[in-house]
């Protein structure tokens, strides 16, 4: 069974789907709630997919960050409780993101590169 919830909010769409499973409204608006605060780590980001797929043992989270003028950023996280995966999937998102943003602020002017200007003396 495929389930897919999408609400917009911020110019970003969060959708959340499942595989093999029913995903509560706690869960879905814990998903979403987590999901909408990426966007202070980068806020290029238009899409959030969230998929949970619940196996034999375990329960797995995918995130898929769509933002513009990247490729996707895509975390995935596997444990027995839905909303731990979750927070591992938020986790790794925000180093990817971070890192990602950091990256493309010090492209044309490395911190280590750039000239200091001499003060005036006097």
């Amino acid at each position: 069974m495929d389930l897919r919830l999408e609400e917009r909010s911020d110019n970003v769409l969060v959708t959340v789907s499942s595989r093999h499973m029913d995903v509560t409204e706690p869960l879905k608006q814990y998903a979403q709630q987590k999901a909408e605060k990426l966007t202070k780590y980068f806020d290029r980001i238009q899409e959030i997919e969230v998929v949970f797929d619940n196996g034999k043992d375990t329960t797995r989270v995918e995130m898929i960050v769509n933002a513009d003028r990247a490729d996707p950023f895509v975390a995935h996280h596997d444990n027995g409780d839905a909303y731990a995966c979750i927070d591992g999937c938020v986790h790794k998102l925000e180093r990817q993101l971070s890192e990602h943003k950091k990256k493309f602020r010090n492209r044309k002017h490395p911190e280590d590169l750039t000239p200091k200007r001499a003060g005036s003396e006097g």
